[in-house]
């Protein structure tokens, strides 16, 4: 397939306009807020008693640890096997279909379903986002990775803002849409359809992007595909400044995607922040995000990927001790507009920085990736399962968002030290 080909490309960045709605709907704007409202303080899970925000927050580390233990197989099979299609699209469909299963969820007497779909559903993006990121380097050049990661995060800010202010029109005007009003319908029913948006318009994606080699799953598939995970591991291992980056990445990555799942968490239970309140502070941060991710693809490709993302990881570090201090929702206001700025930037450098480190390994992309995002989900599990703890041992959610800038300050350290030019060098030999 032709590189730098735009209907290719504008195909790619569909995908994250198709799956961004179950990141900026479910995981950010409505659910956590929904979760909280619709459940008791405490929940009884296996004879434990734990807070709802406690919940929220270990289902989220859960989901991502399934993930983690999946996804180096399953990469490996893929880059083997050439079947890397085949499980985008499984993902897709697994996280659709939970998104409508969440429809069903309605409060404590089957919580769940609530649990079980939303795990689900966060298991179906999070899992295909390795095979769809793996695709980069298949479709651009290396001097185009900056701009083509940034399409992509754009693309998925504006899709998923156009179905969340649709959802919030539904919520403030049920009549409209023959719904009575003072009932969880309009957000019950946003749920379903971010399920048929994801579905319907990865489809485009799935038309657009190279195809699978024409080969089944043999018998060995598995045992093959491990032992490419297996060598794929052997030279990140060799290589000191690529895990340095790996490294560094997991620790900001914590921050950023702790943030990003229970931020609507701290402003329900803090700022006392109503779900349409909540919806409208995301759509400021989405609409600012559009805006960062394209301002540092211009500031990578003047001063480089590094010190952009070391600008970038400094702010995330003012921003985590800022929030500890919040104490009005017009400060909250302004707070996500800085979270915004630095959101899609940091995201969309972070995998244009690595693609342009492993590029060179073609036919290992996905097993490459799959690292990459291994990385990125025990970030995630850590982050979201340190915030739960320090919540439950202290009961104060200002201290655990204040914890989130001990990832960002180490992550920094290590990015400092990091040396892309022989991370990219090191992959090479």
């Amino acid at each position: 397939m032709a590189l730098n080909d735009k209907k290719t490309i504008n195909g790619w960045a569909l995908y994250d306009w198709a799956n961004s709605a179950y990141f900026l709907v479910i995981s950010t704007a409505i659910f956590p807020a929904y979760f909280l409202a619709r459940t008791s303080s405490k929940i009884d899970i296996f004879g434990m008693e734990l807070t709802n925000s406690s919940v929220f927050s270990y289902a989220v580390s859960l989901s991502y640890l399934v993930i983690v233990i999946l996804s180096p197989i399953l990469s490996g099979i893929s880059d083997y096997s050439g079947k890397r299609m085949f499980f985008l699209k499984f993902f897709t469909y697994l996280g659709s279909i939970s998104c409508i299963g969440l429809s069903f969820f309605s409060g404590d007497s089957d919580v769940w379903i609530g649990i079980t779909a939303f795990m689900l559903a966060t298991i179906g993006a999070s899992g295909g986002i390795v095979f769809y990121n793996a695709y980069l380097p298949e479709i651009a050049t290396e001097d185009e990775y900056d701009a083509v990661s940034a399409k992509g995060f754009a693309f998925g800010y504006i899709g998923s803002v156009l179905l969340l202010v649709f959802i919030l029109f539904m919520s403030l005007k049920p009549l409209i849409f023959g719904i009575p009003e003072g009932t969880t319908i309009p957000y019950r029913l946003g749920f379903a359809l971010v399920g048929i948006w994801w579905m319907g318009f990865a489809q485009i994606t799935f038309r657009r992007l190279p195809k699978d080699k024409r080969t089944g799953f043999s018998g060995k598939v598995i045992s093959k595909g491990i032992e490419e995970i297996q060598k794929v591991f052997t030279k990140v291992r060799s290589n000191p400044h690529l895990l340095l980056f790996l490294a560094a990445f997991f620790f900001y990555s914590a921050g950023v995607q702790t943030v990003v799942y229970l931020a609507s968490i701290f402003a329900k239970k803090e700022l006392m922040f109503s779900t349409d309140e909540l919806i409208i502070v995301i759509l400021i941060l989405q609409l600012v995000a559009i805006i960062g991710a394209y301002l540092f693809a211009i500031f990578s490709k003047k001063l480089g990927n590094k010190l952009s993302l070391i600008i970038q990881v400094i702010i995330w570090a003012i921003i985590a001790i800022v929030a500890y201090m919040v104490q009005s929702k017009l400060q909250f206001y302004i707070l996500a507009g800085m979270v915004g700025m630095v959101l899609g930037g940091i995201q969309s450098q972070s995998r244009s920085a690595y693609s342009k480190i492993v590029e060179s390994q073609k036919n290992d992309l996905t097993s490459y990736f799959s690292f990459y995002d291994i990385v990125f989900k025990i970030s995630i599990v850590v982050g979201t399962f340190a915030f739960g703890i320090v919540n439950e041992i202290t009961g104060d959610l200002r201290k655990s968002v204040l914890s989130l800038a001990f990832f960002f300050v180490l992550g920094l350290v290590l990015l400092l030290a990091t040396n892309f030019k022989k991370a990219e060098e090191g992959v090479k030999v």
